[in-house]
């Protein structure tokens, strides 16, 4: 996985108004931690940081942080977004060290078409949209791929399931449901009866055992 050059500007100030500020000129707040130094406040340019987490890697990229001069490699831990606007209002980078494993999320993505479930009215569902895994930072997949061409009505595709490189150990349990098949909403309605034909029927039943009873009675007398 190829590096992202990213630059962060060290000694902003702190507290909420300083962040705000910061803000306001297009810059987020952060902070740089991790492989036992000290952790330093940065900010980094929003453009750059948005254009930093939108290559194939997503929040999994690799970044080259130029850290007053210093380069160290590094990934995004945590973002935390606006509630409305959506926009970073702070990023946590981590150092890493290259041989050293870190635990990251894989997004998860499927290929192919489920010719079997469509057949019988049925529509493949996603259960678990990431996997978390045990890496080193420069073999994080940008995605894990599922093959649903195979899935029935009846199977599941599961974590153990998975055909992953040797290099990636799986932290997420193994019976955890990633895919499944479930009957389309039109087919599940055509399976109930209809309202106005359930009472159809049960008024035709109780009329024939009403008519059962009355036979009955009149044998007697």
């Amino acid at each position: 996985m190829s590096q992202f050059k990213l630059s962060v500007t060290t000694g902003r100030a702190e507290g909420s108004r300083a962040s705000r500020r910061l803000r306001t000129e297009r810059q987020v707040p952060g902070v740089v931690y991790g492989l036992g130094a000290d952790p330093i406040s940065v900010s980094v340019d929003a453009s750059d940081l948005r254009r930093a987490l939108t290559t194939d890697a997503g929040l999994n990229a690799l970044l080259d942080l130029d850290v007053a001069g210093d380069h160290e490699m590094a990934v995004v831990k945590d973002l935390q977004r606006h509630p409305v606007r959506r926009d970073v209002v702070h990023v946590d980078f981590l150092r890493v060290d290259p041989e050293a494993r870190i635990e990251v999320e894989v997004p998860i993505h499927t290929e192919g078409e489920a010719d079997k479930v469509h057949q019988e009215d049925g529509i493949a569902v996603l259960r678990l949209s990431s996997l978390l895994v045990s890496v080193k930072p420069t073999d994080i997949p940008d995605e894990v791929v599922v093959d649903i061409s195979e899935l029935t009505m009846d199977s599941t595709i599961t974590v153990e399931d998975l055909d992953l490189p040797e290099n990636v150990d799986v932290v997420t349990p193994g019976d955890e449901v990633i895919v499944s098949a479930e009957l389309t909403r039109a087919a599940l309605v055509e399976e109930e009866p209809a309202e106005g034909e359930a009472g159809e029927e049960g008024e035709a039943a109780e009329a024939s055992a009403g008519a059962e009873d009355s036979g009955e009675s009149s044998g007697e007398d």
